[in-house]
């Protein structure tokens, strides 16, 4: 049975916590002067000290039963609902977005990481607002709910089951027996490498204000950016490069870096996804920059790494930023980033879409399924790298990755009813799907959403969270099963 009470005052100490997050934008609004944007962050304030009165009205009395998996599924994703509508209030309030849907779509695109926008000219906008857009890159990358777990015991609340119900990956790897050091250090890890990509751009001759949005987006794996033109926009191979590095760290599964901090290096340098995801982007790479160096795209083989390098890692990684349109590359290049789209970072990253560890085990599976056909009573097991995978842990992989591509299908479907073309209803549908941000067609580098209807703007965000949230805590809410007691 779900403690509806108790799940309503959690819901309210996270809003809390988001209120004070704000405060940095809102400082910035403060000293640039920028009063429509500090107007819609106090309309955003009012909205969430209303809804955190009434919450902790009604839950006043509420005990805490001990949480069910159910109120795990809840609280995660009412918490990413609720958390983007306040959010999106400062940039309908300030005039910045002109509507709702938008505003919501774009903070939706925010805390999922996808970087997918509505926006035609970013420039304009204020700078206090674009760096809340960005903020909420980087507090969506390590999730909400992770962020708010050394805070939940003290509730008297288990964060093992928020954190499983948030966590993206097939696998989940518990560094501490206390899931609140797990978070800590998850936390630290990816404050550090944050704090590190700052300082590497500032280096490239980049400003504070630039450098820490472009970071937020990367170590998200995101893709926002306050240039129209995204890391382009910087005409720098120095700053392709560092972006490039830290799009591929942040794509890496976490308890990876933990286990190097700890002098397990050997088992990192075995790690089978971690291979798996590495080859795969070198193998890309070199491919498309064999195919524009064949074509002649640019006038040296090293431009040509440079931007396939940059491009392969964005859209692998689910990051989504752009240095050049990709669209006008050969077909072939072209297609080669269309299958990154379903391939994703690694479980247990900042990273979207499918992950690794689950298209390697797709091809393991097929793999074994040859070997049965020669030797039908063998036995054989499904290994990536060094870990042997379960048989519920291939029929869950086998599950998701059925419902992952039936979803991203529907939703071309229904996309395509607001009247895009083949290739922009798809790659719309998927890169919402997979949080990636970027596509082909009037979604590709140069477009954005903003000639979707509303209704379509809304369709497009519960995409974004069904990906982020992958697919099953969310969709676990339609079903009768859940809210029967």
């Amino acid at each position: 049975m779900v403690n509806y009470k108790h799940d309503l005052k959690i819901l309210a100490i996270i809003e809390m916590v988001i209120a004070l997050l704000m405060a940095v934008p809102t400082a910035m609004a403060v000293y640039l002067g920028e009063r429509e944007a500090l107007r819609g962050f106090f309309v955003a304030y009012a909205a969430i000290f209303l809804f955190v009165s009434v919450a902790f009205i009604i839950s006043f009395k509420a005990k805490s039963t001990g949480m069910q998996r159910r109120d795990g599924y809840l609280i995660v994703t009412l918490t990413w609902i609720i958390t983007t509508t306040f959010s999106a209030i400062p940039l309908v309030a300030s005039g910045a977005y002109e509507s709702f849907s938008s505003a919501y779509f774009e903070i939706m695109s925010g805390f999922t990481t996808t970087g997918a926008t509505v926006l035609t000219e970013i420039e304009s906008l204020p700078r206090s607002i674009l760096f809340w857009r960005s903020q909420t890159n980087w507090i969506g990358g390590m999730g909400i709910v992770v962020l708010f777990v050394a805070l939940l015991p003290a509730l008297g609340v288990s964060g093992t089951i928020l954190v499983n119900a948030e966590t993206v990956g097939p696998t989940k790897d518990k560094l501490t027996p206390k899931i609140k050091n797990t978070a800590l250090i998850l936390w630290s890890i990816y404050l550090g490498f944050s704090v590190l990509q700052t300082a590497l751009l500032r280096l490239g001759g980049l400003d504070l204000y630039d450098a820490v949005t472009i970071t937020f987006s990367t170590m998200s794996a995101a893709g926002f950016s306050v240039k129209n033109g995204s890391i382009g926009s910087y005409n720098s191979a120095y700053i392709d490069a560092v972006v490039t590095a830290f799009m591929l760290i942040s794509a890496t599964n976490f308890a990876l870096y933990y286990k190097a901090m700890t002098g397990r290096i050997s088992s990192v340098i075995k790690d089978g996804e971690l291979r798996a995801y590495l080859g795969i982007w070198a193998v890309v790479t070199l491919l498309i920059t064999a195919c524009l160096a064949i074509t002649q795209t640019f006038s040296t083989l090293g431009q040509s790494l440079r931007y396939s390098a940059f491009q392969s890692a964005s859209i692998m990684t689910t990051t989504g930023f752009s240095t050049i349109d990709y669209q006008l590359w050969p077909s072939f290049g072209q297609f080669l980033l269309f299958l990154l789209f379903f391939v994703g970072g690694s479980a247990g990253s900042a990273g979207g879409g499918i992950k690794v560890i689950r298209i390697a085990a797709l091809f393991k599976m097929g793999r074994s399924q040859l070997k049965s056909r020669i030797h039908p009573r063998g036995v054989f097991q499904v290994r990536v790298g060094q870990t042997t995978l379960s048989k519920d842990l291939l029929i869950s992989i086998s599950t998701f990755f059925g419902v992952y591509i039936l979803t991203g299908l529907t939703g071309s479907a229904i996309l395509s009813l607001g009247g895009a073309d083949l290739a922009t209803s798809i790659s719309a549908s998927f890169l919402c799907l997979g949080n990636i941000g970027i596509g082909f067609g009037q979604v590709g580098p140069t477009g954005n959403f903003s000639f979707f209807a509303p209704a379509l703007q809304w369709f497009c965000s519960f995409l974004m969270l069904v990906g982020r949230l992958e697919l099953f805590t969310v969709y676990v809410l339609f079903t009768g099963h859940f809210w029967r007691r």
